[in-house]
């Protein structure tokens, strides 16, 4: 496996892999996001489903209960997670990963330094969608967290010889995702 750079990503962005793309880091006043060094930092939307404390269920991924979230669209698309909150949310990007690459996803350093953990799982061979992701407040104060603003970076990393079976073939059940997906099987 390789890691890819900016040229490969410009260029697979220009055949449709990542949009809308942006072709350099934005930074003035905004948490980055962009095309990076080796990677792209993709951008959080500004709608929100939060976790609702104190709410009586059970958070099951084969069964989740709606009635343990609220969907919230802040003013201004700034969300305040309150102190041990959970909150999902939508890229602002849609991605179309080729057959031979597989990402690797982290949070960036801006937010972790606040104690928020994003969490998204890897982009397999194939998939393409909106990415749903999961950003959790680890610190003891409420994080403000910036629609439309960077929040995690994108490492595309290509394989020697193409997947036998893609998430494509077998159908996966989060391809093409349009909306914030919850968890199903």
């Amino acid at each position: 496996m390789a890691i890819k750079s900016d040229r490969w990503i410009r260029a697979m962005a220009q055949k449709g892999m990542i949009e809308p793309f942006v072709e350099s880091q934005k930074r003035e006043g905004v948490i980055s996001y962009g095309l990076s060094s080796y990677g792209y930092d993709m951008r959080v939307g500004d709608s929100f489903r939060v976790a609702l404390p104190g709410t009586a269920g059970v958070a099951d991924p084969k069964s989740m209960d709606e009635r343990l979230w609220a969907d919230v669209t802040p003013e201004g698309g700034v969300l305040t997670l309150a102190s041990g909150g959970v909150a999902l949310a939508r890229s602002v990007e849609y991605f179309r990963i080729p057959r031979k690459i597989l990402t690797i996803t982290f949070g960036k350093s801006t937010y972790a330094r606040c104690g928020l953990v994003v969490n998204i799982t890897p982009f397999e061979p194939e998939w393409e969608g909106f990415v749903t992701m999961e950003m959790s407040n680890t610190s003891p104060w409420p994080i403000r967290i910036y629609g439309g603003e960077g929040i995690a970076q994108v490492l595309f990393l290509e394989s020697d010889e193409s997947c036998e079976v893609s998430y494509a073939d077998r159908r996966g059940k989060y391809q093409n995702q349009s909306v914030l997906t919850m968890p199903r099987i």
